[in-house]
């Protein structure tokens, strides 16, 4: 919700990211000047705190969020295994499969730059507003797709459309999601623990969602009875699978919607926020090489990663002796299963080895991975239980690596004011990656086979190490007020006019910015000591 700039005095008396409560003005200037480093005040006899709940919910409704995403983003896995089992490769071929799946990737493309901007320039509820209507509407549109005319050809365009739509509001959840939970995570528990927290409510609940997913599927599964018949009751049956699934997809976002109403902004953006006249060169003078950073190894990984679990169930179908519907989607639930574990390794880890050697850790596990796999595939894909554990491996070492590490740099080394802009470029470009990726497997198996998308990965991974050596600084005690400092320096420093702060607390500039800074909640003040200070400087 966007809040009316103000003069450098003024105060709004609507904004969100406070409550109003009565209290006796400040007797002396001192203690006025106390007050106003930690509240607005308003008229006489009015102060305004923040919510001391506002960084658990903001928290806990981006983990429940990214869940929704999670879920979407693994949607495809089984269901195309569905359309395919249903309507046959004549129909359902190798184009139009690439063409429902890439529409996602397109969307959270266009989500992810788009809403990033929104939650840098309008605010982080306006973001999430949006991306949660566009789920809710997408997955709707997706369950009552219809084979007009008889024609699956038409149910597969309407598909297409709907699972775009969904793909903006995912896309948008990364930064949106993201960005305020590196926010609130930072002001209730300090750099500490922030960057373990932010990785347990972004990757690993993304990797939950594809359980759920996953598990959902073999349930609805099992109530239906499909036991793999090709007639008109198996058809039926399929057509019930799908539509639920897709069906219930909308219910994460319906469910949390609300709580997401009452979340507030986080103290550093309501400071430091830039909603007009943002100096974008400037900005990328000062970190294009943490872009090139953040945004190519982001490519990197989903280049490897999307492709293959996307396609992983067609993989798994082709290498069972029997592939019925419900083995095909249990191999494929153990298989991310074992991406689990190297998530958890990796927050455990974090601490002692900092983020940059995890990131280079968890690439050369693509490297040493993607070898093996590659050069043995012949002898690999001819036991099932042999390509699901390496793939297992393979995407555990990815989520020790680039899979905690992508978003969790991207929402440390930038600004509050341009966290969610550079967030969302990182991600689209990560998505781009996957669109790419998705649409060249199939000519990588067809023309140079299988395991060259093996090896290929490999190669990349050794891309992606070089790029974390040189352009992605450590974050794990990164202090975010302290970023937030230097980037209003370097505005001040190359003569930038302009306001900054969202309205709630006024708006200055540059130079006056960063006295107000200074004392900000990333000092691992907590909302509860924020409260106390102030009663205690307030009694002084």
């Amino acid at each position: 919700m966007e809040v009316h700039t103000l003069a450098a005095t003024g105060r709004s008396d609507t904004s969100d990211d406070v409550i109003q409560s009565k209290s006796s003005p400040p007797s002396t200037p001192g203690a006025h000047d106390a007050a106003h480093q930690l509240t607005a005040t308003t008229s006489a006899g009015e102060i305004k705190k923040p919510r001391s709940n506002n960084s658990i919910l903001l928290i806990l409704a981006a983990g429940c969020a990214l869940l929704s995403d999670g879920y979407q983003n693994s949607l495809m896995t089984m269901t195309n295994v569905v359309f395919r089992t249903r309507y046959g490769t004549k129909v359902y071929d190798a184009a139009t499969q690439t063409r429902i799946s890439n529409a996602s990737l397109v969307g959270a493309i266009i989500g992810q730059i788009a809403v990033g901007l929104i939650c840098d320039r309008v605010g982080r509820k306006a973001g999430v507003t949006l991306t949660t209507t566009l789920l809710v509407l997408g997955a709707i549109f997706a369950t009552a797709a219809y084979p007009v005319d008889n024609k699956p050809a038409n149910m597969f365009w309407w598909l297409t459309v709907a699972r775009g739509c969904v793909g903006v509001g995912v896309g948008g959840e990364y930064p949106a999601s993201s960005t305020s939970a590196s926010e609130a995570a930072n002001e209730r528990l300090g750099a500490k623990h922030r960057s373990q927290v932010f990785i347990l409510v972004t990757n690993l609940v993304l990797g939950l969602g594809t359980l759920v997913s996953l598990g959902f599927f073999m349930v609805v599964l099992r109530i239906t009875g499909y036991h793999d018949t090709k007639d008109a009751a198996g058809f039926r049956d399929l057509g019930i699978i799908w539509r639920t699934v897709f069906g219930f997809g909308a219910l994460f976002p319906l469910i949390i919607f609300y709580f997401r109403m009452m979340v507030l902004n986080s103290s550093l953006y309501r400071k430091t926020a830039m909603r007009k006249k943002v100096p974008y060169k400037l900005a990328l003078r000062r970190y294009w090489k943490r872009l090139l950073g953040t945004a190519g190894v982001w490519f990197i990984y989903d280049f490897v990663v999307f492709p293959l679990g996307v396609f992983s169930g067609t993989i798994i179908s082709t290498v069972l002796h029997n592939p019925s519907l419900i083995r095909v989607a249990e191999w494929q639930f153990f298989l991310s299963f074992l991406g689990l574990p190297g998530t958890f390794i990796g927050v455990w880890a974090l601490p002692y080895l900092g983020s940059r050697k995890c990131f280079m850790i968890g690439l050369g596990g693509f490297l040493v991975l993607g070898l093996i796999i590659g050069c043995a595939y012949e002898q690999v894909s001819s036991n099932v239980a042999a390509i699901v554990i390496l793939f297992g491996l393979l995407a555990s070492s990815g989520n020790f690596g680039p899979g905690n590490m992508c978003g969790l740099t991207s929402s440390e080394v930038y600004p509050s004011a341009l966290r969610g802009t550079f967030y969302g470029i990182s991600a689209a470009v990560g998505k781009t990656g996957a669109a790419i990726g998705t649409q060249a497997f199939t000519p990588i198996q067809t023309h140079l086979g299988k395991k060259w998308v093996f090896i290929i990965s490999a190669l990349l991974g050794l891309t992606g190490i070089a790029l974390v050596y040189f352009c992605i600084p450590e974050t794990t005690k990164f202090d975010l007020a302290e970023e937030d400092r230097a980037w209003l320096q370097h505005l001040v420093d190359n003569g930038w006019e302009g306001e900054i702060g969202d309205g709630s607390e006024g708006v200055t500039g540059a130079k006056e910015a960063l006295g107000r800074v200074k004392n900000s909640d990333a000092d691992d003040i907590s909302t509860d000591d924020e409260e106390s200070a102030l009663s205690e400087k307030a009694s002084r």
